[in-house]
Parts: structure tokens; sequence; C-alpha cells
């Protein structure tokens, strides 16, 4: 049989937690920002490329679609 684990009470799970949350590293706002940014410009450029990429399929599917 597996053996059980101890149970946490949910004061330790706090305080374990607590402890937990301590060790983050947290951004500045600066960071924050040119992070923001960042994944501003790529979200425009990948938008842009995939429009590009879809109508180019469009217009080859209309071109076979009148061969036929």
């Amino acid at each position: 049989m597996a053996e059980k684990t101890k149970k946490t009470s949910p004061a330790e799970f706090v305080n374990q937690v607590r402890a937990e949350t301590s060790k983050v590293v947290w951004p500045t706002r600066e960071e924050t920002v040119r992070t923001a940014i960042f994944v501003f410009i790529m979200v425009i450029i990948l938008s842009l490329f995939f429009l590009g990429i879809d109508s180019i399929f469009g217009a080859v599917v209309s071109w076979l679609l009148t061969l036929g």
C-alpha cells in the first residue's frame, strides 16, 4: 500500500504560501512596461504576417477553383 502523506494544517499552509511568495522576484514597473510594449509589437507583426499568409492562400484557392 502507498504510504499516506502527512496532512498540512490550514495555518501551516498559509505560512508556507507566505514563505514561497516572499521568494518571488517581482518585476519593476519599467520591466513590465517594456515587456508589454514588446508583446504588443510582436502581436502586430504576427497578425500582419498571418494576414499576408491567409491572403496568399485565399488567392491561390480562388485561382484553383476558377480552373475547374
